[in-house]
């Protein structure tokens, strides 16, 4: 069974957050929001855009950040993302992968490798200085 998704008109959403349905328009045409559109071409804001839009206010109203500066934040945001997911795709890939990787170390040799490992133990020493007065 579809999950049928939450959407908002402009006024709806321009009344929740007390703001001017000019002020999301110019969100729109700066690129900062992205409203799916109705047959009839109505803007219809879904939960996801209701999030950004909160990001953007707080961003604005909040901390004075100028409209420049949320379109860099929220693409920094996006591409932090971005890596997070690749960064756990890696890591599960590592964790269903580890005994293969510790198979695979095992067979080779130290003189395979493609920085020799010395086969003598380093030991750094610690030198102590005593002063006589």
């Amino acid at each position: 069974m579809k999950q049928r998704v939450r959407t908002y008109t402009i006024s709806a959403v321009a009344e929740m957050y007390d703001i001017h349905p000019q002020t999301l328009r110019l969100y729109e045409r700066e690129g900062l929001l992205a409203p799916s559109r109705s047959i009839g071409n109505t803007r219809l804001y879904e939960d996801g855009d209701l999030e950004r839009l909160e990001v953007i206010l707080s961003l604005t109203r909040e901390l004075g950040v100028n409209l420049a500066g949320v379109e860099i934040i929220l693409n920094m945001r996006s591409k932090m993302d971005q890596m997070q997911r690749e960064f756990e795709q890696f890591f599960e890939y590592l964790k269903t992968h580890a005994n293969e990787f510790s198979q695979q170390s095992g067979a080779f040799s130290s003189s395979e490798a493609l920085i020799p490992i010395s086969r003598y133990r380093v030991t750094r020493v610690r030198n102590e200085i005593s002063s006589e007065d």
